[in-house]
Parts: structure tokens; sequence; C-alpha cells
């Protein structure tokens, strides 16, 4: 068995993701929260990646979370900001603060969507966006995230 690498990646998930599942099946389909963040730790063990997940209805508690890796760092992280994609300045300015490369994820296309879900805090910092694949974002972000960190 390879030896868990010492590379960890910091999945995000902001408010209302802890409904998945349950809400608005059209818009986020019909996989639970429990249930992507445990095919994201499978992929990532397989890669011997270490992943930590976590969600909160709480922008101040997300905030919180993110200045913590100004002392504990991680290589990477995946976010999915959710309703304060369109709206949290504060949660922006921490994930620059911090200077850990992260992708921005929706499980919606935000573009196809009502016009002040068009706008994103994030997209400009982040690596990159992936926004309308459902749950498969979140693996396809991993996916990047285990190779930019992995390649020497």
């Amino acid at each position: 068995m390879a030896q868990p690498s010492s590379k960890t990646v910091l999945v995000l998930h902001g408010p209302n993701l802890n409904l998945l599942g349950l809400r608005e099946p059209n818009h986020y389909g019909s996989d639970t929260l429990e249930s992507i963040n445990a095919q994201l730790k499978q992929q990532a063990d397989a890669a011997s990646i270490g992943i930590e997940t976590f969600q909160s209805n709480d922008e101040a508690v997300l905030i919180e979370k993110i200045h913590t890796l100004a002392h504990t760092p991680v290589d990477f992280i995946i976010i999915n900001p959710a309703a304060f994609t369109h709206t949290s300045v504060a949660l922006r300015d921490a994930l620059s603060a911090v200077k850990v490369p992260f992708i921005e994820v929706h499980l919606s296309n935000i573009y196809a969507r009502e016009s002040f879900r068009h706008h994103s805090y994030f997209s400009d910092l982040a690596v990159g966006v992936i926004s309308g694949l459902g749950a498969r974002g979140y693996a396809l972000a991993l996916d990047y995230a285990i190779n930019n960190i992995t390649r020497a």
C-alpha cells in the first residue's frame, strides 16, 4: 500500500449545500452532500492525498476555517461558495489572504440562471471555475488539484 501523502486538499461547501438531494434537484441534482464527500474521499485515498471536507451555512464560520490555513496550511482548496458567491467580499478577502490556490465549483450553471447569480466575487482569484456539471464538477476539481500538487 502506498504511503499517505503529506499533501492535503480542503473542500469547502457553502450555505444550503447540507440540503443537497432534497433542495431543488432540477438545479442541484439528487446527490447528497454525504455522497459527494464520500466520493471525494475515495478519489483522494486512491491518489494518497489527504482530504478534509467542511460545510457551513454561516459566513463567519467559513471565514474562520479559511483563517486557520494561515497556521495550518493545505495545498489546495475546492470551494462551492453557494449563495456567498454573489455576496461575500469577506470570504473572498479570506481566500486572498491565505494564498492557497483554489477552484470554484458550482453544481448548477450559474450563467443559465437568474441574472444576480452571474457575478462571482471569487472567479478572478480562482485557478479555475467549474459550473453546471453537477456533482461531477467536484470530482473534476479534485482531479486537477491532485495533478497540480503531486507533480514535481
